[in-house]
């Protein structure tokens, strides 16, 4: 039988609440950066390359904490997690605002990085407790999209409106980090999923079984799917986190006026969220992660190779084949690691965190790596972003399909 969880209309309300978080506490401050960097450059003096490991610090931490983040999340719930997510970006936001050189740009945007990741860890952790796997894929794509939505809305307004109306870099990045502080009140008004007792219509009952993070990690890191996967994202990663840092300055490099500039990332996100929902949707109609996930990846791969040698109305063309599928890949990802056979709603934050960790490996080294190749040609570094996510698909290639199937009557988190 169905779990009552799993039937409760509140449950929208929670997918509703998280996906706006992501968007508050991850993506909107991440992309607002990545279209600041221009000022941020020019008033702490940085190079090209030191852009490129600002850009990708914030995933060091998350190599770690991806991990423990989503084990954590299985041992004391996601709702907990937000409360004390969002007072982090809150500090750690303001913090980073403050900044006055290279060197503590770095620190604390590792910092929040880190704490943004486990934003992201969690989201996919109240899908895979509160939804059903009929209705996993479209959570995770409504996930995928509040995402996107964040990413367009950090990359659109950020450098061309609240700059000049907030008075420059450091009070746009301490604007974001108040709105992810206020967070805190929603999710403590929140409420917390069924207990085991309720679930059985009981008064009472044991209490609420929970998973040791000793248990989950010993499971998670025996499981060659979720191995494999995470593989894939660390290739899927690099390549999209370096292309998000470096298109904007790559473009007003070649000769672009800067509100143009930012305008191609802003098309980047918004085809994003456009495709998210029907390409979830289609993967549910086809009956098959992987060749969708193959499919996506093969467009991202051509969109960003061809950045490197097209020029004019063509690098639109390419911004849209690599950028309307990136988001709709991450939300039948994030399906495909829940069901891989042994995961399920015991152990999604782990097996989720997992991933994450090897993605971060990706998001860590590919920006650096890809900005120091434009020093031999500017297109250079999207060569390399291309062959990132082309080792991603020959990764994939070797994987299982995941099999799709009822949740299990799943330990519950708890309050």
């Amino acid at each position: 039988m169905t779990s009552q969880r799993q039937d409760d209309p509140y449950r929208w309300t929670i997918l509703g609440l998280s996906t706006l978080s992501n968007a508050v506490l991850a993506a909107a401050p991440s992309m607002a950066l990545s279209v600041l960097f221009s000022e941020i450059q020019r008033d702490l003096h940085l190079t090209l390359v030191q852009v490129g490991v600002i850009w990708s610090i914030g995933a060091l931490p998350g190599v770690v904490i991806s991990l423990f983040g989503g084990a954590l999340g299985d041992r004391f719930g996601a709702r907990r997690m937000y409360i004390v997510i969002a007072l982090l970006v809150g500090c750690l936001g303001a913090a980073r605002s403050l900044a006055q050189d290279y060197g503590q740009l770095i620190l604390l945007n590792s910092l929040l990085g880190g704490a943004s990741m486990l934003a992201t860890i969690n989201s996919y952790k109240v899908c895979g407790t509160w939804f059903p796997s009929r209705q996993l894929g479209l959570a995770n794509s409504v996930l995928a999209m509040g995402m996107a939505g964040g990413f367009l809305i950090g990359s659109l307004v950020s450098a061309t409106w609240l700059s000049p109306w907030l008075g420059g870099w450091r009070n746009v990045l301490l604007f974001y980090s108040g709105m992810g502080a206020l967070l805190v009140v929603p999710w403590l008004l929140s409420r917390a999923a069924p207990t085991a007792a309720a679930e059985r219509g009981t008064a009472s009952g044991p209490a609420p079984a929970i998973v040791s993070m000793r248990e989950s990690l010993a499971v998670v890191t025996r499981l060659r799917g979720v191995w494999l996967l995470g593989i894939v994202l660390l290739g899927l990663s690099g390549c999209v986190q370096g292309l998000l840092g470096y298109l904007p300055l790559y473009l007003r490099g070649i000769g672009w006026a800067p509100a143009a500039a930012d305008g191609a990332l802003a098309l980047f996100h918004t085809v994003s969220l456009a495709f998210a929902l029907p390409i979830a949707l289609l993967s549910d109609r086809l009956g098959s992660r992987k060749v969708v996930l193959l499919a996506t990846l093969a467009s991202i791969t051509l969109g960003v190779g061809a950045l490197s040698v097209v020029t004019g109305a063509a690098v639109w063309v390419a911004i849209i084949a690599a950028g309307m599928v990136r988001d709709g890949f991450m939300s039948i990802y994030m399906t495909a690691v829940v069901e891989v056979e042994g995961v399920g709603p015991r152990y999604v934050g782990t097996a989720t965190g997992l991933a994450m960790v090897l993605g971060g490996l990706g998001a860590l080294f590919g920006p650096p790596i890809g900005n120091g190749l434009a020093a031999l040609h500017p297109g250079a570094p999207f060569v390399f972003w291309a062959a990132l996510a082309l080792a991603a698909i020959c990764v994939l290639a070797f994987a299982s399909e995941p099999t799709r199937r009822p949740l299990a009557r799943a330990q519950v988190e708890p309050a």
